[in-house]
């Protein structure tokens, strides 16, 4: 499988959504980067216009002003008309993890401030359960950060502290830490991990999107599937 030419399928399906005098969630990751191209060539052509986005990254503001796409800040909106966004996995309730490329707690508060949330991912995405092919980032504060270790064992994971290529922690654009939580065989229950995560001090979030999403678009092989149909 070409698997960027999947992704730029699913962008250019969830694009077609997109209507002139929108307010837009734009996430962050490989899939989204099709999307932005895609949005800045429609913008500069004149088919789609009055388009603000409200960007969930410093990558995602960094491409979107080279594509001449405007943006506002998160407070200066009450409502989005629509987030689109990447995802690590899929389940067939269209629970997601996300955080793999680092923003999932930006992404998050803009997913939650939008009326629809439209995840584009290539076929690869969709899965039985989540964990089984992605962890789950879990965004901690700096402070005292290796106490959380434990508790995160005891939760049935294996808790991996994110590097970047030098060796060094990896922080967020939030300056925080992350901790990648893998499960061997998946995760068993994935609103009981969630309440878990959510009342530990110190946790700031975690890539757990349940009940969020609206509509998932993955491109295969044989064609663009969407669900719910």
């Amino acid at each position: 499988m070409d698997l960027e030419a999947l992704k730029e399928q699913a962008a250019m399906t969830a694009l077609d959504e997109v209507r002139s005098g929108m307010r837009l969630g734009l996430g962050t990751g490989s899939t989204v980067t099709w999307l932005l191209r895609g949005l800045g060539a429609r913008l500069r052509a004149g088919t789609l216009k009055d388009i603000t986005g409200v960007p969930t990254s410093e990558r995602t503001v960094t491409q979107c002003r080279e594509e001449g796409i405007p943006l506002v800040a998160l407070e200066s909106v009450d409502l989005l008309d629509l987030a689109i966004d990447g995802a690590d996995e899929v389940d067939p309730h269209l629970n997601l993890t996300k955080g793999l490329g680092g923003a999932l707690l930006r992404e998050k508060m803009v997913a939650t401030t939008a009326r629809r949330f439209v995840v584009i991912a290539d076929a690869t995405k969709d899965v039985p359960r989540l964990g089984t092919r992605s962890p789950v980032p879990v965004e901690v504060v700096t402070f005292a950060w290796r106490s959380h270790l434990p508790f995160f064992t005891h939760l049935g994971a294996r808790p991996v502290p994110r590097v970047s290529q030098t060796g060094d922690l990896q922080l967020t654009d939030n300056g925080n830490i992350i901790v990648d939580l893998r499960f061997e065989h998946g995760i068993s229950d994935v609103n009981a991990l969630a309440a878990a995560l959510d009342a530990r001090p110190g946790v700031v979030e975690h890539g757990l999107f349940l009940g969020m999403c609206s509509r998932a678009i993955f491109a295969t092989p044989q064609g663009i599937v969407s669900r719910p149909n």
